[in-house]
């Protein structure tokens, strides 16, 4: 019945003259589009190991975090620990950026014309400037500094150093994959919390990192990361060698590290100012890689795409490192991020499987969601420049569906099959996941699908 009704259907259109329109979709182009193998990048590996995969199976805390964790929560006298910690996760999750002065004053002008234009509005200056005080208060999000107490600070400990973890893994997987001469020693972690950024940074690279900077306000969170080193006391022997704990920023414009950290940090600055002096000063003390992560929401991944500009597009160049910055990862590009101008922006996100610290009611693994932009000092040339896929593939009976941001700016949603883009291509597609990059070379811009004439 099925082919009946298609047949009906087909003689249907050819008799009305009706042309298939093609499908809104830009997909890679047959025939132009291939497998980059110029360096022949396979060599014997199988298309399920080729280069672009960059995903990472689900990671757990090393042995010796997880267990202080759990030593120093179950001395704790915390009580309702498993509600304070949903509590918390929920506030950090729905935390958005605090309103800059111009934009709050633009909304009181916006309201006090309103309540003037409504003949029962407020009739005395006082009683009008109230009432645009307290429409402002019920209209506007109300941003507050954490200010992390040490009960407080094992609550974020237990609610957020397994996935930030996670997330921060995910970024150095990324630049140890892609760069594997790169030998980091020296490393700078601003707003460093809980520490989870020094182990993570060890796991990746422990046999050549020397030296540690954990830079973060909160005097209570510097005395937990180091009791978390030292295996939940304060006077162990550290885990991790060379680590130094610091309340302020290095002011030294000479002294550089070789990989520089803000996690889930640049959130919590209360202005654009306040974010603009801080990513300028990391920029300066970054002798290779900036690593930048947020909660992948769509303020989060704004806020990383402001910041990915402000430093690309800075003008204070510094005298003891000229050399220019660039993308390193996840955009191939520099242009500005095809998922905020599209008509209904999307938060550019990935995800990272993790084991949980294994509190009572913490035993399932779980996903950590967040937006990421790794910034690298030298040129794109000196990197691959292939689409990133940017959303889960959907792998179909021959053919697989593709999101990818490409290196031209654009977003494509590419249906990849054997048969027009070629077996390797199909089969590196098939074997990739969301995160990863699709190691072809693609035409500059797509030309229009060529359309069947129709029947005369």
């Amino acid at each position: 019945m099925a082919t009946a009704s298609g047949l009906t259907l087909s003689r249907w259109r050819r008799s009305l003259r009706v042309v298939p329109q093609p499908r809104a979709l830009a997909a890679l182009v047959p025939s132009v589009t291939h497998v980059d193998n110029k360096s022949d990048f396979l060599g014997k590996k199988p298309h399920r190991q080729h280069p672009g995969i960059l995903q990472l199976p689900y990671v757990r805390l090393p042995q010796a975090l997880a267990r202080a964790a759990q030593s120093l929560l179950l001395e704790s006298t915390v009580s309702s620990v498993e509600e304070k910690v949903q509590t918390l996760t929920n506030y950090l999750w729905s935390r958005h950026l605090p309103i800059e002065p111009e934009e709050l004053q633009r909304r009181a002008m916006h309201l006090e014309k309103k309540f003037l234009e409504n003949p029962g509005s407020p009739q005395t200056e006082e009683k009008l400037h109230g009432a645009v005080l307290r429409a402002l208060r019920r209209t506007t999000y109300h941003w507050q500094e954490l200010s992390y107490s040490e009960e407080l600070s094992l609550v974020y400990m237990a609610a957020r150093l397994d996935g930030g973890f996670a997330a921060v893994s995910r970024a150095f997987h990324e630049i140890h994959t892609r760069t594997p001469q790169f030998q980091p020693q020296t490393l700078m972690d601003f707003g460093s919390g809980t520490g989870s950024v020094t182990w993570a940074a060890h796991a990746a690279w422990g046999q050549s990192l020397r030296e540690y900077v954990c830079v973060d306000s909160s005097a209570a969170m510097l005395n937990l990361a180091e009791k978390l080193l030292k295996g939940g006391s304060e006077s162990g022997k550290s885990y991790v060698p060379g680590v130094f704990f610091r309340q302020f920023l290095p002011v030294s414009p000479k002294v550089q590290f070789d990989v520089v950290v803000a996690a889930f940090a640049l959130s919590e600055l209360p202005s654009a100012a306040d974010r603009a002096s801080v990513l300028h000063t990391l920029w300066r003390k970054t002798s290779h890689f900036l690593v930048l992560v947020e909660n992948g929401t769509k303020a989060g991944h704004r806020l990383l795409m402001d910041a990915r500009d402000l430093v690309l597009k800075g003008e204070k160049k510094s005298p003891l490192d000229p050399r220019p910055g660039f993308v390193f990862a996840p955009c191939p590009h520099e242009l500005p991020c095809p998922q905020l101008t599209a008509s209904q922006p999307l938060a550019c996100s990935f995800s990272q499987g993790y084991h949980p610290i294994p509190f009572s009611w913490n035993k399932k693994p779980k996903e950590e969601k967040f937006s990421m932009v790794i910034l690298a000092r030298g040129f794109p040339e000196d990197t691959n420049r292939w689409p990133r896929i940017t959303q889960p593939v959907l792998r179909r009976p021959r053919h697989v569906h593709c999101h990818l941001c490409c290196p031209d700016g654009q977003m494509q949603h590419a249906v990849i099959t054997s048969r027009r883009h070629g077996r390797d291509l199909y089969r590196c597609a098939r074997a990739s996941s969301w995160g990863d990059l699709l190691p072809v070379t693609t035409p500059p811009k797509s030309p229009p699908p060529e359309q069947d004439p129709p029947n005369s």
